[in-house]
């Protein structure tokens, strides 16, 4: 968070002109580092598993990679500058991160890779333990909920434009909820399929609500945009 004269600015920065957006690109040495990191470390644990014998298929490794990149530039792109200025754009980043980063990123079960890297000698051995219980499926799709529901409310909202601190626990945390939900419903056992099918159903309906309230309000509900979106 930065301080101007008289005014906090947001991660992401000041709300961009239509005419400076597409300059707007968030190149913040730590989320670059972190990104790197996380790309390299998962590199790294895929090799390791390899060498044991239980390697992470190429379908995999290449799903984790196209996550990857969503994620990346749904975080460093000029949409990160525009969240600032339209709840739609900041809505729009999340479902990218949600429901289209955390999906890939989970395919390419990173949880493996990771495991890998803490316990080389036991890589062929980490993957059974990964795999979810049916109940896991219910606990995820609650806690991505509550946390969904709650970072939308108007105080907490308000806060990830006065607060990198909140910024970021916001993105984390739903991010992460997001993936442990994922992961969960691309469990591929046939036992799992029942849950699985449950808590998707679930999680698009609470999602639907949650869209339905907030277009429909009676007023706007959140002040940060209040002089931005026009």
């Amino acid at each position: 968070m930065l301080r101007g004269s008289d005014t906090l600015i947001p991660y992401c920065g000041l709300p961009p002109l239509p005419s400076t957006l597409w300059s707007r690109w968030n190149f913040d040495p730590l989320l670059l580092g972190v990104l790197g990191a996380l790309a390299c470390a998962y590199a790294v644990g895929a090799a390791r598993r390899s060498r044991a014998h239980r390697g992470l298929t190429r379908a995999e490794q290449v799903s984790f990679y196209g996550g990857w990149a969503v994620t990346a530039m749904a975080l460093i792109s000029p949409l990160c500058a525009l969240s600032v200025s339209l709840f739609s754009a900041r809505v729009s980043q999340h479902m990218v991160l949600a429901l289209v980063g955390a999906p890939l990123v989970a395919a390419g079960r990173p949880w493996n890779a990771f495991g890998a890297l803490c316990k080389p000698g036991e890589a062929a051995a980490a993957a059974p333990a990964a795999t979810p219980a049916s109940s896991a499926c219910f606990a995820a799709c609650g806690l991505f909920a509550a946390l969904l529901w709650c970072w939308h409310a108007p105080a907490p909202y308000a806060a990830t434009f006065a607060s990198n601190a909140a910024y970021w626990s916001m993105h984390v945390s739903v991010y992460g909820a997001a993936l442990w939900l994922w992961h969960a419903l691309l469990d591929p056992r046939p036992a799992r399929i029942v849950p699985a099918i449950a808590a998707g159903l679930l999680t698009s309906m609470q999602m639907g609500l949650l869209g339905a309230l907030l277009t429909l309000a009676p007023r706007a509900l959140y002040t940060p945009h209040a002089l931005t979106t026009e």
